[in-house]
């Protein structure tokens, strides 16, 4: 065996994942560019949310400016403060500018994952390893067989107490 590094990549696991690094340099840079409009979404996403937060308390200052002192004039506020944020709340998550910033952030969301699935499948490969579909197909069918078996299992105890009493 040679001492030069490249030649470790020749053999074994190495050999495998050291063609499929191309694979994962590629779905890292796609997912770098889905992880800044994650992050964009995100951002704006938690600004709109702080702002609603900050409009809606301004609102309650407002309408309650003094610190209640008793029990009566706390539960008044307390009133007054789910009324506002309510409304404030359900206007916000209703506009059609949250709606579309939310999906971006779902979306994007999703695509990161299904880049993170692709590297995790290319990683898994290289070690020659079974990926996650492969895995749930073994468990779809073998919850198929449990349930064939128990199946089976109940028709011959059935037959058995057919055949005791028939006896």
């Amino acid at each position: 065996m040679s001492s030069k590094p490249q030649a470790l990549t020749s053999v074994g696991p190495m050999r495998s994942f050291s063609a499929n690094a191309k694979k994962i340099a590629t779905e890292l840079l796609d997912s770098n560019e889905d992880l800044v409009k994650f992050n964009k979404s995100l951002t704006e996403y938690y600004q709109q949310l702080a702002d609603t937060w900050a409009i809606a308390q301004k609102k309650v200052n407002a309408k309650m400016p003094e610190v209640p002192n008793d029990q009566e004039q706390f539960d008044a506020y307390k009133r007054i403060w789910i009324d506002i944020f309510d409304n404030d709340f359900t206007e916000l998550f209703d506009s059609h500018k949250f709606g579309d910033n939310y999906g971006k952030l779902v979306a994007s969301e999703l695509e990161l994952s299904k880049h993170w699935e692709q590297m995790t499948n290319v990683m898994l490969q290289s070690a020659n390893l079974p990926s996650k579909k492969e895995i749930d197909e073994i468990y779809r069918e073998f919850h198929a067989l449990r349930k064939r078996v128990s199946k089976l299992e109940s028709q011959a105890k059935n037959s058995k107490q057919k055949s005791k009493k028939d006896d």
